[in-house]
Formats: structure tokens, C-alpha cells, sequence
């Protein structure tokens, strides 16, 4: 396992340091958004460095608006401005269905052949998890909320292969509205299955390489959830 906190060395302004090693991991999603870093205690100790010096970096990151201070909680990366701006922007209009659902295909058909085309070694490792991580979630008693928050786990990890971090964030809002504004798709009739096998041609052909199979794929997978959400909003609007 790489250690994240490895020891601060000279030269230079130690809490400056600190916060440079912080930044690195965070620009790196090492880490991410909502991840806490460990206690003030420990991670001093960890790094080498006197908890003033440490607590002068965090201090700086947090004026930053790169790391959030709660206390009696502890130290937790921030959602870059960006992400936050995106957020608000997105989320202060209604979207329908169908707007969604197109701006999905706009972003994730070309991520997925982007993935293709840059997988490494680690970033299939992330895509297997994650794809491993959901098709453990379908079996037995299913709760439906954690299967809705792995598929949009699956669909992220998919633009995490692809590299751009931009994109990430884009679909990452994205999936948000999407959860808050609907239930899963994967609960209409024969859906669940159709989607592992859409998720599984989506996993091997980015494996493969194949940007083209991918691409179609993904194309393939939005489509069939669309069409599974209009049929759920119409039979909801029934009732």
C-alpha cells in the first residue's frame, strides 16, 4: 500500500510544505471530496512535522477553500469552487427526463471511448472494482438506494479511466440531480439484468481497448435506461 503521509523534509517553510504534500494528494485524488484526514496527532506525527506547523498549513488550505474544518468532526477535503459553482448552476433549474438522459449520452459515449483509449493497469483495477462492487450489490436482498449509488460509482469510474477530471465533476452533479430527482430504473421489470449485461459489454471493451465497442456500448446502456425511466415516469404519472 503507498503511504500518503511519507515525512516532510527541508528546505524550505515547513507549513508551506505541509500544504504543498496536502494539494499533491488532492490533485492527484489521492484524496478526494468528503475524505477526512487523519487526526492532527497522528498525521503530525506521520509527517514528521510540530502540530503548530501543521495546523498552519491546514489553516491555509482552508482559507483556500481546499480542506473544510469541522470541529469536533475533524479535517475534510473540500469540493473544489468549481464543482460547487457547477452545482449550483445545475441544480437551481428543473431538468426532465429526457434532458438528463441526453446529457448523459453527451458526456459518458465519449468518456467510455476516451477509457479505452487510456486505460492503465490501475485504472482497469478501479473500473473492475467498482463493477465488482455493483454486481455484489444485485445479489440476495437488494437495497435499492446503495444499487443506485454503485451504477453511478460504475459510470464515474468509467471518465475516471478516461482522464479528464473536468468531466468527472460534470457527471459526478450530474448523477446527483439524478438521484435526488428519481428512483432507479433498476427497479422496473427485467431492467436490473438487461443493465449487468450493458455494464459488462461496457467493462470488456474498454479492457479490450476497443474504443469504438465502448463507446457503442455506453451509447447502447444510456439509451436502455432512458427508455426505462420514461416508461416509470408515464406508469407513475398513471396512477
Amino acid at each position: 500500500m503507498v503511504n500518503l503521509w511519507e515525512p516532510i523534509r527541508p528546505p524550505g517553510s515547513l507549513a508551506a510544505r505541509i500544504a504543498d504534500r496536502i494539494e499533491e494528494l488532492i490533485t492527484a485524488e489521492q484524496l478526494r471530496p468528503g475524505d477526512r484526514l487523519p487526526p492532527e496527532r497522528e498525521l503530525a506525527t506521520m509527517l514528521g512535522v510540530s502540530r503548530p506547523s501543521l495546523r498552519e498549513a491546514i489553516r491555509s488550505l482552508a482559507a483556500r477553500g481546499r480542506l473544510a474544518v469541522r470541529h469536533g468532526q475533524g479535517v475534510f477535503v473540500e469540493e473544489p469552487a468549481t464543482t460547487k459553482r457547477l452545482t449550483s448552476s445545475l441544480t437551481s433549474y428543473e431538468h426532465d427526463v429526457d434532458e438528463l438522459f441526453a446529457m448523459r449520452e453527451v458526456l459518458e459515449v465519449p468518456a467510455a471511448g476516451w477509457a479505452a483509449k487510456n486505460r492503465t493497469e490501475t485504472g482497469i483495477e478501479w473500473l473492475q472494482d467498482a463493477y465488482d462492487r455493483l454486481v455484489d450489490a444485485t445479489r440476495g436482498t437488494v437495497d435499492w438506494d446503495e444499487l443506485q449509488r454503485l451504477d453511478a460509482a460504475f459510470h464515474e469510474a468509467v471518465v475516471r479511466v478516461a482522464g479528464n477530471r473536468f468531466l468527472l465533476r460534470t457527471l459526478g452533479v450530474l448523477n446527483e440531480i439524478m438521484v435526488a430527482g428519481m428512483e432507479t430504473t433498476l427497479r422496473m421489470p427485467g431492467r436490473l439484468e438487461k443493465s449487468a449485461a450493458e455494464h459488462a459489454r461496457i467493462l470488456e471493451a474498454i479492457k479490450d481497448g476497443d474504443s469504438r465497442g465502448a463507446q457503442a456500448a455506453a451509447r447502447a446502456h444510456i439509451r436502455g435506461a432512458h427508455a426505462a425511466a420514461r416508461k416509470f415516469v408515464e406508469e407513475q404519472g398513471e396512477e
